[in-house]
């Protein structure tokens, strides 16, 4: 995919944001785009390492809660903005995966996986049994009622997820057409052979491990403000391991635009499907799809596209 289509991905984005919040429609629909965009920052995230790499994390829902969770202690220690929580669930998040990285990453196909799924749990007992964020009771937060420039916080929230989705495009774009995405594409294809070439590998790996979980990290430090109660059931909940790793699949794994296509498509049959039906399709919905394109189109909808054009 090409600087055009970025840019057009960028300003149709931007365009549909702004006039959301500018036409006045109604609140629901800022709380389902809000999920929408999450999805897009946590599939995209996942595809760094998963799609350019080739190594799938299990553990989106640990990086995801523990970003919510650096945001609780923020906000009850201190009353941090959220920009500072941005900052800092980004931070930590990245830290623990180039930590979990460099411990781990030695370990191939599903070894890493269930090492990524066994970190999630292992963050979620320690929510558990820490008294301080709520332990297993959870904690409420409570949000501001107003923002500077939006009538309402969720307006707010709704643009600040908005910006994270572009920045975590941004990101993905730039490591796929720099030389760091060719060294994960060399890595993914075969990783011995990219070894006796010189490539970085293990660098490499910690630099996907670092940026992927930093943007799992900060997609969830508006959490808390965006449910207002947290606790270890929705902030680890499986649907994020799932849609994070489904959405990209969907899309297609191997560009940045494949997340982005997947996660809108699933993301919004979710919502509405949780309006009009029920919520609790929605691994349903992504366990039918999912097996579908698995079975039809493992290369996901660009591959779909890829194949129909040479034909």
């Amino acid at each position: 995919m090409g600087n055009r289509t970025f840019a057009l991905v960028v300003v149709a984005v931007v365009g549909v944001g702004f006039l959301t919040t500018r036409l006045g429609v109604n609140q629901y629909y800022y709380f389902a785009g809000y999920v929408i965009l999450q999805y897009i920052v946590l599939a995209t995230a996942w595809n760094i390492l998963g799609g350019y790499t080739g190594y799938v994390n299990f553990g989106t829902a640990g990086f995801f809660a523990l970003g919510a969770y650096t945001s609780v202690v923020l906000i009850k220690s201190a009353g941090a903005p959220l920009v500072v929580l941005l900052i800092a669930a980004g931070f930590v998040t990245g830290l623990l995966g180039l930590g979990i990285g460099y411990l781990t990453l030695r370990l191939r196909g599903v070894f890493f996986s269930i090492a990524t799924l066994a970190l999630a749990v292992v963050l979620e007992t320690v929510a558990i049994n820490s008294e301080y964020v709520g332990g297993a009771r959870g904690i409420t937060i409570s949000r501001p009622a107003r923002s500077l420039l939006f009538g309402s916080y969720v307006e707010f929230l709704f643009a600040v997820m908005l910006l994270l989705a572009l920045l975590a495009i941004a990101v993905a774009w730039w490591i796929e057409t720099s030389w760091i995405g060719r060294g994960l594409a060399a890595i993914r294809d075969n990783e011995e052979a990219a070894e006796c070439m010189g490539v970085p590998t293990l660098r490499l790996k910690l630099v996907a491990t670092t940026v992927s979980g930093s943007l799992m990290g900060i997609a969830g430090a508006p959490f808390p403000y965006y449910v207002t109660f947290v606790d270890p059931l929705s902030t680890f909940d499986l649907n994020y391991a799932v849609n994070s790793l489904a959405m990209p699949m969907v899309g297609g794994t191997t560009t940045w635009i494949g997340p982005v296509i997947g996660a809108v498509l699933l993301a919004t049959a979710q919502q509405v499907a949780t309006v009009t039906i029920s919520s609790e399709l929605n691994l349903l919905i992504v366990g039918v799809v999912l097996v579908g394109f698995v079975i039809l189109a493992p290369e996901g909808l660009l591959g779909l596209v890829r194949r129909v054009r040479g034909r």
